[in-house]
């Protein structure tokens, strides 16, 4: 909800406690883990008394497709009878939109029966072992059988 709300430009301590009613410690205890981990800066905004507002870094802003995921998630199953809490404007061609995940290199929509993974250079050992071909399947079955015996 805090990172709903920062990219609804929400940026002051207080201003989050005030919509989210989360108690003071915990706010700001999920404030400083947002800091620590680089998705939000803290930033002076007044010397006197010296006051901070938040503000979302570019690692945040990366977090951006996830939030409006989430919000047309609400908006498709959530939404009362009187229709969506926050309507989203594309300033670019002025339209309203909806979030939508498209395919970085053909822009076709994305449906998740139409996603196939596959490890990457990076992935662990066994991370996905139900992709493995069944040949493979069927000699790790086997070494656990053996295993076991």
């Amino acid at each position: 909800m805090i990172l709903r709300d920062s990219f609804l430009r929400v940026r002051r301590f207080e201003d989050f406690e005030s919509r989210l009613g989360i108690a003071r410690p915990i706010l700001a205890e999920r404030l400083q883990k947002l800091v620590a981990n680089c998705i939000l800066a803290k930033v002076k905004y007044q010397e006197n008394p010296v006051r901070f507002e938040y503000r979302l870094t570019p690692k945040g802003m990366d977090l951006y497709p996830i939030i409006m995921t989430i919000v047309h998630f609400g908006d498709t199953h959530l939404a009362g009878k009187k229709g969506r809490p926050v309507l989203y404007r594309h300033m670019t061609c002025g339209h309203l939109f909806d979030a939508r995940l498209a395919c970085s290199k053909c822009r076709d929509l994305i449906s998740p029966r139409e996603v196939e993974p596959i490890e990457g250079p990076g992935a662990r050992a066994g991370l996905l072992p139900w992709l493995a071909p069944k040949s493979s399947k069927k000699k790790r079955a086997n070494r656990v059988l053996a295993r076991r015996s």
